[in-house]
Parts: C-alpha cells; structure tokens; sequence
C-alpha cells in the first residue's frame, strides 16, 4: 500500500490558490458575520435578535440554493465565482458605510439595524451561489485519487479562517470599533478577488448544457436521495447542528453570563474552531476514513455532550475548554462528510449536490441560530444551549440504532480503488 503524502494536494500550484482564496473569503465573511452579531445586540440587547440575522441570511440561502446549484453546473466556474466575489464586496461596502459615525447619529437604530438585516439577507443570496461554486472549482483543480486529502486541506484552512476571523473581529471591535473593524473586512474580498485571478478558467463538465432547469434540479435531488451514503451523512449533520450549536447565543454568555466583554468573545467564537482546524490537521497525517461510520457518530454524540458543559458551565476558561473539545469533535464530521461529498458525486453534478449540502447542512447553522434565539427567548439562554446539545445526543443515539449499514460505512476501500 502506498504511504500517505500529507502534503500530495498542495504540489498543484491552482489548489494553493484556491487555499489562499478560501482563507481570505471564509476570514471575511465570519468577521463580518461575527460583528454583525455584537452591533445587532448592542443595538437591541435581544436574544432573539441574533437569531433573526440567521433567518436573514437562511431564508435566501435556502431558497436559492437549487436554482444556484444548477447555475454553477451550466457555468464556468471561476468566473462565476468571480461575480459572487464582487457582490460580496458590495455588501461589505453597504455594512461598512451604514455603521459610519455620522449614520448612526442621523438615523434611528432601527433604521440602521433593518439595513443590517437586508444586507444580511442579500448576502444569503450570495452565499447560495458561493458554496456550490467553491465545491465544484475545487473538484476541477486535482485529480480525483487527491480529493481526500485536498478536502482535508481546504477544510483545515477553512477552520484557519474561521479561528482567525473571529478572534481578531473580537479584538478589532475593541481597538478599532465596529465600522473600521468591517473596513478591514471589505479589504479582505478584495484580496480574495486577487487570489482567485491565480487560477485559469475551466471546462464545463456538464454534458446537458441548456438541460431545462426544473429537470435538472429533480436529477439533483434524486442523486443525492438515492445515495444513502451522502444522505445519511448530511442528515445527521444537519439535525446536529441544528439543535447542537450554541456559537449564536454567545454575545450573551460573553456580555451577560461570563461577563468578559468583546475580547472574551473573541477567544469564546474562536475556540470551537481552533479544535476543529487541530482535528483537520491531524487528519492529513491520519486520515479518518477507515470505520468512518462508527467516527462520525462518536464525535457527533461527544459534540452534544460539550454542548451540554458548555450551556451549564459558569466559568470562562471551562466554557472555552468545552468549545475547544466541540471543536475537536466536529472536525472529525467535517473530514468525513466532505471527503464523502468529494467522492460519491459526479463531476457535472457537483453544483446541484453542493447546493442541496447548504440546504441540510451548510444552512443548519443559520437555522440552528434562528432555533437557539427562539428557545433562549422561551426558555431562557442556559436551558436552550442544554436542550439543543440532549437533542444532538438523541438524533445519534437514533441514528446509530436505525442504521446499521451507516455504523459499518468505510470509505477507506473505495479510495484505494481509484
């Protein structure tokens, strides 16, 4: 058998750009979606506030997302993905300029923050269009028998982002202030733009150009149905996620519960995250896809349990070790799902499958945000972080007594055949 190459993705010069540009655009967007959730609080001191930039964000992103999906397998993919850049920018130029000094001293506070909330929305429509164009560019730039570890590495800098981001909006917020701090962010897009340059124009794989679009769209969701394999993985991501993720609520742990202002909400955002890229690391030298099935389900059930420290814990540095762990855990779904997803879908189907992953997964997050900020409005904070992480531990327990085949799934065979 040959021996692992940790590094075989990163010896293609496109795939480094591509890292580079996922870095930068993944930095941005959860910078600025980070700020966006301490201005809204500051602005309402409403728990449900912050669930409601979810539901902004999820109800495009959901809707467009099929029809996005089947855009991107009837286009070129880095010019496309070059149009989203751009919208991108604009968006972060709108948050920039409504959060200027003189703004907020002429207009309301609800007019600043329904602004938010439409520019949020808007840029759900962007995002629908940017997740399924990332997956499938990626797919384009390495031969097949690399995409285990290419996933790896792009999930990994993906996480770098994401611990990055956060921290420094955190630290950005109380230094700079929220407007500078979404300048920052708005520099960023621009330096994604740059990277992404790097990377020639593709083929379009798709045999079916012109295919009529609601034909397309059913062959889409037929595939992935029909494909226990990738089925079964996003759903029980998605339900996980939905009620196991707490990263919403945290301007209220750090502001009213643990009281450790911006910069303790900074290391609080950033902590599951930093677990999550030291999992993804350790991945390219050990990859998880032998007994992938049985792992997938054991880091989901310890993901709950964090979950459930977390909400209960009253001490700082315990609700930043219980991050740190959820982190760890969910790294472990994130490798396996997306080296699955990389696998099992067709290259002229990337865009369609890609997009019906937002729908369960990728947009879980927003959703589990909107259903975190409703329960923490009915319920109160604590209680709703334990029930979402008792939910988590229930959704596997039932998955793993349903499902024996998706206990037993080893996707390690399938890659030693390519």
């Amino acid at each position: 058998m040959a021996k692992n190459d940790p590094y075989e993705a990163l010896r293609f010069r496109e795939f480094n750009f591509f890292l580079l540009m996922r870095f930068a655009l993944v930095f941005a967007w959860s910078m600025q979606f980070v700020i966006i959730e301490w201005e809204v609080y500051c602005i309402t001191k409403n728990p449900l506030s912050l669930g409601i930039i979810g539901l902004m964000e999820i109800i495009p992103a959901v809707c467009m997302a099929l029809f996005a999906g089947h855009i991107v397998d009837q286009s070129e993919k880095k010019r496309l993905l070059t149009k989203c850049l751009l919208a991108f920018s604009i968006i972060s130029l709108g948050l920039f300029l409504i959060t200027l000094p003189s703004i907020a001293k002429e207009y309301s506070s609800k007019t600043i923050l329904y602004t938010i909330y439409t520019l949020v929305f808007f840029g759900g429509i962007v995002r629908a269009f940017i997740t399924p164009a990332v997956f499938s560019l990626l797919g384009q730039l390495i031969p097949k028998k690399v995409y285990p570890n290419a996933s790896t590495w792009s999930s990994s800098v993906w996480q770098i982002a994401a611990v990055t981001g956060p921290a420094f909006s955190g630290i950005a917020i109380g230094f700079f202030g929220v407007h500078w701090s979404l300048c920052f962010v708005l520099g960023c897009t621009i330096l994604a733009l740059l990277f992404l340059s790097g990377i020639e124009k593709k083929p379009i794989l798709n045999s079916k150009i012109g295919e009529p679009i609601f034909q397309s769209l059913k062959e889409g969701v037929r595939f992935v149905f029909h494909n226990k394999t990738i089925f079964n993985a996003i759903t029980l991501d998605m339900v996980a996620v939905l009620f196991g993720g707490a990263v919403a609520l945290l301007p209220v742990f750090a502001q009213d519960i643990l009281k450790v202002g911006s910069t303790g909400f900074g290391i609080l955002r950033a902590a599951p995250a930093v677990g999550s890229f030291l999992t993804m690391l350790l991945a390219a030298y050990i990859p998880l896809n032998k007994n992938a099935g049985m792992k997938l389900l054991v880091a989901i059930f310890m993901f709950g349990v964090c979950m459930i420290v977390f909400g209960l814990s009253s001490y700082f540095w315990l609700s930043v070790l219980a991050l740190f762990l959820s982190g760890l855990f969910d790294g472990v779904s994130v490798v396996i799902r997306q080296t699955i997803l990389q696998l099992e879908t067709p290259d002229h189907m990337r865009g369609r499958v890609a997009s019906v992953n937002s729908i369960f997964v990728g947009s879980s997050n927003e959703l589990g945000a909107f259903e975190s900020g409703v329960t923490a409005k009915l319920m109160g904070t604590v209680s709703a972080v334990v029930f979402g992480g008792c939910m988590t531990l229930l959704t596997v327990t039932l998955t793993g007594a349903l499902s024996p085949s998706f206990r037993k799934l080893d996707i390690h065979k399938k890659i030693e055949e390519l």
